[in-house]
């Protein structure tokens, strides 16, 4: 008798890359860093409002449309998806089968949406595909680091992305999303070496202390990007006015530019 023969399935998951051995421990002012400047962020702005938290299926297709685009616009976007295509929280598919054509009118109002159309269709798809139903609910028995590696195979998904839907969706994971303006206010501060995004968030996290879970980093970032928003603008910053400007190097620098270039009176 011919010996039977097994067909391995793929694995749901990557293999990842060994962590690297532990880091040194903070000194106390670095331990300090990024709690000193939350204090200084939530007495001058207040506390940020409570995020309503999305099954993470529904938070991933709000973080693939919402880049580069003001949220009261992505917002709008998803009620027009739910609008346009009987859809929702537990019903994504008819988004999926929906043509790339479709999809793209019904985000039109985004950034790139002709860029956005065939990735969330080609996500949808993706996931369903490789888990066999359209959800992602499952990533809930996963830990932290096969989640996002997970996510990031899909087009469109990158750590900033993943970072999303790890932290503000139900998984509620200790996670920090940084995107454009959480990067330019760590950049302007100095907080840690200039590097990418992905880097950026590694280093940050390692100044994470750790008592701060998942709703409270996602307050730290609410408040980081609300101050990138509002003082610490792309152009134009308005440092004179900064909470944070005694541990800003830059702001000091362009402060002192400023007053330099005053014109003195006679």
């Amino acid at each position: 008798m011919a010996e039977a023969t097994t067909v391995e399935t793929p694995a749901l998951f990557p293999d990842l890359i060994p962590e690297p051995e532990a880091p040194r421990p903070l000194t106390p002012e670095q331990a300090d860093k990024l709690p000193h400047i939350h204090r200084l962020l939530l007495k001058h702005y207040g506390k940020p409002p409570e995020r309503e938290l999305w099954d993470p299926l529904t938070q991933l297709i709000y973080s693939l449309l919402s880049s580069r685009t003001k949220t009261p616009t992505s917002h709008q976007v998803m009620r027009d998806l739910e609008r346009r295509f009987n859809a929702g929280p537990g019903h994504w598919e008819p988004v999926r089968d929906a043509t790339v054509t479709e999809i793209e009118h019904a985000i039109s109002i985004v950034t790139f949406p002709e860029q956005k159309a065939p990735q969330l269709k080609m996500t949808l798809q993706g996931i369903t595909a490789r888990y066999g139903s359209l959800t992602l609910d499952f990533l809930a028995r996963y830990k932290t680091d096969k989640i996002r590696a997970w996510l990031e195979q899909f087009p469109g998904v990158g750590p900033k992305t993943s970072g999303a839907v790890v932290n503000f969706s139900t998984l509620r994971r200790r996670a920090l999303c940084v995107d454009s303006h959480h990067l330019r206010v760590a950049q302007r501060l100095c907080i840690v070496p200039r590097a990418d995004a992905v880097t950026t968030e590694h280093r940050l996290m390692r100044l994470v202390p750790e008592t701060w879970d998942a709703a409270m980093l996602d307050e730290h970032h609410s408040l980081i990007k609300l101050h990138a928003q509002t003082l610490c603008t792309f152009s134009e910053p308005k440092c004179d006015g900064c909470p944070l400007l005694t541990l800003c190097p830059t702001g000091q620098r362009n402060v002192a530019e400023l007053r330099l270039s005053a014109p003195t009176s006679v």
